[in-house]
């Protein structure tokens, strides 16, 4: 071979290898990671709903959702994003368990360049790109004045919490309790915790009848508690007579309004949050500008707009 055409070949082979990086560059996926409390509810999974179908839009997006087994184990929670961390992943989408455990591995992503947006549970980190949930507190206060209108400002009234220090949970309740309190003719029988579960919020419940058989209304701060708490009121036969309000608006839950087993749920739409967050991570990811802040909403679901959340 002439130097010529060795020079020519030369050439050639380099524009080759130039056009195979180029298109390797552009099938790379972009990996974003949603890591949840958990996935053992509705809530959780309509929400990883929501973002497989952000994901699903972006032919360049590559989507794994991730999650502790129960929304108390916050320590899998911490190692998940961990891992997420040490892998370089391209954006995080975090709905934290925990403040002080999760803060830590939080500033670990920022270190390391992954941009962060928290979901759901708002947490005190100032360097989250984005958050994308509801106004916790503003419906708790509407679950409170609905409490009230139903027991006509009179009895004795409680809550049956999820887990403590949870800012979604310490929100709901303080919002409730801004409201109840104020009113002269309740009474305030603080707040049980049962850990965001069904079986634990069906023993609070029992014991709350137990010991306050004249107990006229409960707020249980999510589905899962409530609808453990409607069993329990159902078992004494006290079904329409003990005022049960929720707060999720699940499928279930929402049918058990429909049916009259409970009073009212609020309602979130766990899909948009869902959405929301991978699309936001996904922008994070390409640094496109994002939202700074996304109020998905909240609403009152009672037996006359059951229907509509059931669609």
């Amino acid at each position: 071979m002439t130097g010529g055409r060795r020079r020519m070949a030369a050439a050639a082979l380099a524009a080759a290898l130039a056009l195979g990086g180029c298109t390797r560059g552009k099938t790379k996926k972009l990996d974003i990671v949603l890591v949840t409390k958990a996935l053992d509810s509705e809530f959780w999974q309509r929400l990883k709903a929501g973002a497989e179908q952000a994901a699903a839009a972006d032919p360049e997006v590559r989507l794994a959702v991730l999650a502790p087994e129960r929304e108390i184990n916050i320590d899998q929670q911490v190692a998940i994003l961990e891992d997420q961390v040490l892998k370089r992943v391209a954006a995080l989408a975090v709905a934290p368990a925990g403040v002080a455990e999760v803060l830590p591995v939080l500033d670990k992503a920022r270190a390391a360049g992954i941009p962060v947006v928290i979901v759901d549970t708002d947490v005190p980190w100032p360097h989250r790109v984005s958050f994308v949930g509801i106004d916790n507190r503003l419906g708790g206060r509407l679950a409170g004045e609905y409490v009230l209108r139903a027991i006509g400002g009179r009895g004795k009234v409680a809550v049956i919490r999820g887990v403590l220090g949870v800012a979604t949970q310490e929100d709901r309740l303080a919002g409730f309790r801004e409201v109840v309190e104020k009113a002269p003719g309740v009474q305030w029988l603080g707040a049980q915790p049962a850990n965001s579960e069904r079986a634990l919020g069906m023993n609070v419940m029992e014991n709350l009848l137990t010991r306050h058989p004249d107990l006229r209304a409960v707020f249980a701060t999510n589905d899962q508690m409530a609808l453990g708490a409607m069993e329990a009121i159902a078992a004494r036969k006290l079904t329409g007579k003990v005022v049960l309000v929720g707060f999720d608006a699940g499928r279930e839950a929402v049918r058990a309004v429909e049916a009259g087993q409970m009073n009212a749920v609020m309602a979130q739409y766990p899909e948009r949050i869902g959405r929301r967050a991978i699309e936001e991570a996904i922008k994070a990811a390409r640094g496109r500008p994002v939202e700074k802040f996304v109020d998905i909403g909240t609403a009152l679901v009672t037996k006359q707009n059951a229907r509509e959340f059931l669609r």
